[in-house]
C-alpha cells in the first residue's frame, strides 16, 4: 500500500491541482522552493548586476568631452608646379589659356574627436591624431558649454596629446584606474562621440592585453595596446575606456573594421600617465632607443618561441652598433630580467630611460655574452 504524505494546509488562493502536485513532491524538494521574499531578492540582485554600467558611466561621463578642430589645407590646382606668382597674374593666365581654377587655393578642414578631463586644472587627454595640425581647438562639455582649448603637447609615437581648457573652472574630472591590474575577460566600457553622436556608451570585455601595434601593421607607433570588443568608431578616438568601477583604464585610439572584424584598441592609462606627465612639463615626450630591429624567435615550422628577441638590423652609429651588437644576436635578458619577445626588450629600454647603461645578455652563435648598452634619444620628437 502506497502511503500519502500528510494533508497540506489549504492556503488562500491555492488551487486543488496545485496542492495535489505539491503533495506528490518529496519533502526535500518542497523545502527548496523559493519563497516570494527570496524570489524578490534574486530579482533585486539581478537588477543590481545589470546596472553597474550606468553607475560606471555616471561617475566619468561628465568629464568626457568633444574636441572640434580646424586646420587650413592647400588644394592644388591644375597648374601645380608653376610659380604661384605667375598663376596669380591674370595676363599670364589669359596668354597661356590657364583657367582661374588652376590657381592653388586653401580650404578649412574640420574634424572631431573625443577626450577626457583628467586633472582639475582643466587638462584633457586625447589622441595626437585628433589635434594634429590644428589651428583652432574647441572643447564641448556634456553640459553644453563650449570652451577654447590649447594643445600643450602631442606625441606621435604613442598617439597621445594633452589639451588645456582656457576657460574658468571648476571642471569635472574622471577617476583614473590602474591598467596593470586588467585581466582578459574584465568588463570594458567605451565612452565617446562617434560620428558626432555625443555621449555614446558601448559595452564589451577586455579581449587581450599587450597587443603590439606592429602586429596590426602600424609601424610608426610604439604601443602595446588593450584590445576590446566594445564598439569603437570614428569620433571615439581620444575618449576613455572604463572598467566596471567607472575608472579610466585606457584611451581609445584604433579600430580594425571589415568583414568578421570590429576590434577596438586603447592605450593603457598607465602609459598615458607617463607620457602626459612629460608633455605637461616639457611639451614633448622622451623615447629611449638602442637602435636595433627585433623579431621573434621562430622554430623550423615557423611558430613563435618564447626564448628571446633576435636582432635583425642594427642602426649604423646607434647605441647598439657602438656597443658591438650585431644582426643575428639573440637578446635573452636585460639587467638580469629574462626577455621572451621584442616587446620585453622595448619595455626594458623604456623603463631605463636615456643615458642609463643596460647590461644586455645575448647569445651569439650559441655562446652567451654580456654587453653594456646605453640607450639614446629617438630622433622622432613631440611637437606642440
Amino acid at each position: 500500500m502506497r502511503l500519502l504524505p500528510p494533508a497540506l494546509p489549504r492556503a488562500k488562493g491555492l488551487k486543488v491541482a496545485t496542492a495535489v502536485a505539491l503533495a506528490g513532491l518529496p519533502l526535500s524538494l518542497m523545502a527548496l522552493q523559493p519563497t516570494p521574499s527570496t524570489a524578490a531578492g534574486s530579482a533585486s540582485a539581478m537588477l543590481s548586476r545589470q546596472s553597474f554600467v550606468a553607475a560606471a558611466v555616471q561617475r566619468t561621463a561628465p568629464a568626457v568631452v568633444t574636441i572640434d578642430t580646424e586646420r587650413t589645407v592647400a588644394v592644388a590646382g591644375s597648374g601645380a608646379g608653376l610659380p604661384s606668382g605667375l598663376l596669380n597674374d591674370p595676363l599670364f593666365r589669359q596668354f597661356f589659356g590657364i583657367p582661374r581654377s588652376s590657381v592653388p587655393s586653401q580650404r578649412t578642414e574640420r574634424s572631431q574627436g573625443s577626450g577626457v578631463i583628467f586633472q582639475s586644472d582643466g587638462l584633457i587627454l586625447t589622441n595626437a591624431h585628433v589635434v594634429e595640425g590644428s589651428e583652432q581647438v574647441t572643447v564641448g562639455l556634456q553640459n553644453g558649454r563650449r570652451v577654447e582649448g590649447k594643445v600643450v603637447g602631442r606625441d606621435r609615437l604613442t598617439d597621445l596629446a594633452v589639451v588645456r581648457l582656457m576657460g574658468q573652472g571648476p571642471w569635472p574630472v574622471a577617476p583614473l584606474g590602474n591598467s596593470d591590474t586588467l585581466q582578459v575577460g574584465d568588463w570594458a566600457i567605451a565612452v565617446g562621440n562617434p560620428y558626432g553622436l555625443d555621449n555614446t556608451v558601448t559595452l564589451g570585455i577586455v579581449s587581450s592585453l599587450n597587443r603590439n601595434a606592429r602586429k596590426l601593421g602600424i609601424l610608426d607607433k610604439r604601443l602595446d595596446l588593450i584590445q576590446t570588443d566594445a564598439a569603437i568608431n570614428p569620433g571615439n578616438s581620444g575618449g576613455p575606456l572604463l572598467n566596471a568601477n567607472g575608472e579610466v583604464v585606457g584611451i581609445n585610439t584604433l579600430v580594425r573594421s571589415g568583414p568578421g572584424a570590429g576590434l577596438g584598441f586603447a592605450i593603457p592609462i598607465n602609459r598615458a600617465r607617463q607620457i602626459s606627465s612629460q608633455l605637461i612639463s616639457t611639451g614633448r615626450a622622451s623615447h629611449p632607443m638602442i637602435g636595433v630591429g627585433l623579431d621573434v624567435i621562430r622554430s623550423e615550422s615557423g611558430s613563435e618561441l618564447a626564448s628571446g628577441a633576435r636582432i635583425v638590423a642594427v642602426q649604423p652609429g646607434g647605441p647598439a652598433a657602438m656597443a658591438g651588437l650585431r644582426p643575428g644576436d639573440v637578446i635573452t635578458g636585460v639587467d638580469g630580467t629574462r626577455m621572451t619577445n621584442p616587446s620585453d626588450v622595448i619595455n626594458a629600454v623604456e623603463r631605463a630611460g636615456v643615458g642609463r647603461s643596460l647590461r644586455v645578455s645575448i647569445l651569439r652563435g650559441g655562446e652567451p655574452l654580456q654587453i653594456s648598452v646605453t640607450p639614446g634619444e629617438m630622433s622622432l620628437r613631440s611637437t606642440p
